[in-house]
């Protein structure tokens, strides 16, 4: 049977760690997943949080990046797009996967860890990568796993990231989007620490995400947007 499966792996075990203790308000999402080699795994990504410049100097700093190039920037210039190449433990993370016959359905990243949504054709080769994750030394935390049938949704929908979803769920709790309002984006940035731009680029996105799910559509990501 055809199993969906959601994983949790602490970012220092696979990629991107030092990037985010430089800077913890990153947004990281994958656009595209591909199995060309060992450094060619997940070579797109979405990045916005922090300037350009200090996302692309903690880039350069970061042991696990290998080399990246910037591609596209967004209407609005608070969002890019990059190719990276990996140094070799991240393509050693995704050969036990990809061994298995599984399939990246998406990836996100943030500070605290990198969550896969996986697709494998069998139960037992899902069991089989996780082995092989954990002989890596790698902590595997199975979130939630669905056995689906030929005609069934693969919950292949949006997604939003640990700081969307924190956003979105202060300003609704606070009463963001009462009408009247009951508090104004400035004093929600104030309560939840972060800048009055980063807080509605923030919610514009997760938004968006919502709105995707809704009509049927993936966002710009193709996977999580």
């Amino acid at each position: 049977m055809t199993t969906v499966t959601e994983l949790a792996l602490t970012s220092e075990d696979v990629a991107l760690a030092e990037t985010f203790e430089a800077l913890p308000d990153l947004e990281i999402r994958i656009k595209s997943v591909v199995a060309e080699g060992p450094l060619q795994t997940m070579p797109l990504v979405w990045i916005a949080g922090e300037p350009r410049a200090e996302i692309e100097e903690a880039l350069e700093a970061d042991s696990s990046v290998s080399e990246f190039d910037r591609l596209l920037e967004d209407d609005g210039g608070s969002e890019w797009l990059y190719r990276i190449e990996y140094a070799a433990g991240v393509g050693n993370m995704c050969s036990a996967i990809f061994s298995n016959d599984g399939t990246i359905l998406d990836a996100q990243c943030s500070a605290s860890n990198w969550t896969f949504r996986l697709l494998f054709p069998q139960r037992d080769l899902l069991s089989e990568a996780v082995g092989e994750l954990e002989d890596q030394g790698i902590t595997v935390d199975v979130k939630r796993m669905v056995e689906a049938g030929r005609n069934a949704d693969l919950e292949a929908t949006a997604a939003l990231t640990e700081p969307q979803e924190e956003a979105i769920s202060e300003a609704y709790d606070r009463g963001y989007y009462d009408v009247p309002r009951r508090i104004s984006l400035e004093d929600l940035a104030t309560e939840l620490d972060i800048s009055h731009q980063a807080l509605s680029e923030r919610l514009r996105r997760a938004n968006k995400v919502l709105a995707s799910e809704q009509i049927g559509e993936p966002g710009q990501d193709g996977i999580v947007h």
